[in-house]
């Protein structure tokens, strides 16, 4: 049964593929169903896999297989607050060491376009600290970085 709010990702041909890298990355994330064409589609032949509905981190989602067509942005993406640097390095690492790529300020892109923010939960306390001369002080510190580097936000933060 599909949640009353699901993100819907569109895919082509790999939402399965997707899923279980997701599945297998990212805590509290899981396969549900797999529902197969019943007959052929403008993407996609009867029996192939049309779509899949699958958990994110606890974010209900359903891939589609719709094609080439639709394409991924950086306007949408997931992000996921991590509690130290081995957890960050562990994600950042799963999703561009699977064919995804590197961007800035803790953003990475999986292989299937889909943008992940990666971000330790210090960055996000420092970046909203009371004192604005340490949340300028964070913020300019990871403007520097492509994976966030903990310990250099927590110096940041000290000043």
């Amino acid at each position: 049964m599909i949640a009353k709010n699901t993100v819907c990702l569109m895919y082509d041909g790999t939402a399965l593929d997707a899923a279980t890298f997701y599945a297998a990355t990212f805590p509290d994330s899981s396969i549900g169903a797999v529902c197969h064409a019943p007959g052929d589609y403008p993407s996609g032949k009867r029996g192939d896999v049309l779509t899949v509905t699958f958990t994110v981190a606890g974010i209900p989602c359903l891939g589609v297989n719709g094609g080439p067509m639709f394409k991924h942005s950086e306007a949408f993406s997931f992000q996921v607050a991590t509690d130290d640097q081995a957890e960050t390095d562990r994600l950042w690492q799963a999703i561009v060491s699977n064919g995804g790529r590197e961007n800035v300020c803790g953003w990475c892109q999986d292989k299937w376009g889909i943008s992940w923010q990666i971000t330790p939960r210090v960055l996000s306390d420092a970046i909203a600290h009371a004192d604005p001369a340490v949340a300028a002080r964070a913020f300019s510190a990871m403007m520097t970085m492509g994976k966030i580097d903990v310990a250099a936000i927590e110096a940041a933060v000290r000043g």
